[in-house]
């Protein structure tokens, strides 16, 4: 009997169809870990404490010369601000655990029984790690090696790039995986403009139609990062831009409808304009009195936009003369995140 030969989507079909028979055949599991940046064990302030110094210790996030910042990290910083941290985190604490580790968490399990229920057979599991604070990015490793996997996807949940937070995330991946024999692997740097990922955000803000037809201006409030790091050519803002654009731009808003902004600075060096502080005390004297903000760097809800958004610069809002505020929550571990993650996976795995 001949056979007919296949078209352009049926050979790709033959060939992933094969490419999984050999998976399956040489024994591959694969592992994924989303990674996120962190969080105290607890809310006190030696774990503060801890976490602060492992943190702000990475070159990444603070580049000046260590001979230069090591001594005023611990000789100063960290003899102060712990104890300044503990009852924002006590604010935000839940009754378990802190909401960045909680909510990723809970978005690795959901990623995972949602791949799991489209696929019984499928040799893949979905986990979580912080960057720094716990589980450890080599802990994680190490106990899914230990478990047999052999073939490792790491997802860093910030999906524009940042030296600071993906750039971080690289090089703990790396020192990881010199401690072993080096599984397969790949690594995703971002995804800013992700079809998917536009598509959750701007699902969320759509639940606030009926603010956005009363004129609500919608604010973009990205973390910040140091100028100088920018201008060493860090693609982070630019990033920022495309992504506030491409939501705006589905949801059909005009240039003066909506703003990017960054926030969360931290010391004196000048970190990426506007800062949303400064925005927030504007807008009300600029007839802009009813807000919506969204924070797209943030895949979970954390103390930067918990206690920093929805609390202080509220009020920053509210003092100024606003009258309307409401802040769109991160998309978390929400159905829209899932797919997301699922739809990553599925391209990258």
């Amino acid at each position: 009997m001949t056979k007919m030969p296949l078209d352009g989507h049926s050979q790709a079909k033959a060939l992933l169809a094969r490419a999984e028979e050999i998976n399956l055949a040489n024994g591959k599991k694969t592992a994924v870990i989303l990674v996120n940046l962190g969080t105290p064990d607890e809310p006190s302030a030696p774990a503060i404490k801890r976490y602060l110094a492992e943190f702000l210790s990475d070159p990444r996030v603070v580049t000046l010369p260590r001979a230069v910042w090591l001594p005023i990290l611990h000789g100063a910083i960290l003899n102060v601000r712990p104890r300044k941290l503990v009852q924002k985190y006590k604010m935000i604490w839940g009754t378990h655990d802190g909401p960045i580790r909680n909510i990723t968490a809970a978005l690795a399990l959901r990623v995972h029984e949602q791949l799991t229920r489209e696929d019984p057979d499928r040799q893949i599991k979905v986990t979580s790690a912080m960057t720094y604070g716990n589980p450890s990015i080599t802990s994680v490793l190490n106990q899914l090696c230990d478990q047999g996997c052999n073939d490792f996807l790491f997802i860093p949940l910030f999906p524009q790039y940042s030296s600071a937070t993906t750039g971080a995330v690289f090089d703990q991946v790396t020192r990881a995986l010199c401690q072993r024999t080096t599984p397969l692997h790949r690594f995703l740097d971002q995804y800013h403009q992700h079809t998917t990922y536009i598509h959750a955000l701007t699902k969320s803000v759509e639940a606030y139609n009926r603010q956005i037809n009363e004129g609500a201006f919608l604010l973009f409030s990205f973390h910040g990062i140091p100028k100088s790091q920018a201008d060493k050519g860090d693609p982070y803002e630019q990033q920022c831009q495309a992504t506030a654009e491409r939501v705006a731009h589905a949801l059909a808003l005009d240039k003066d409808q909506w703003q990017v902004s960054f926030q969360s600075r931290f010391g004196p060096a000048q970190w990426l304009k506007p800062y949303t502080s400064d925005v927030m005390a504007a807008l009300p004297g600029q007839g802009r009195k009813n807000i919506l903000v969204i924070c797209p760097g943030f895949a979970v809800d954390c103390l930067e936009t918990i206690e920093e958004i929805k609390i202080l610069n509220r009020d920053i809002f509210m003092a100024a003369g606003g009258k309307k505020f409401s802040y769109i929550k991160a998309l978390n571990a929400t159905q829209d995140h899932v797919e997301l993650i699922r739809t990553l996976i599925n391209q990258h795995s």
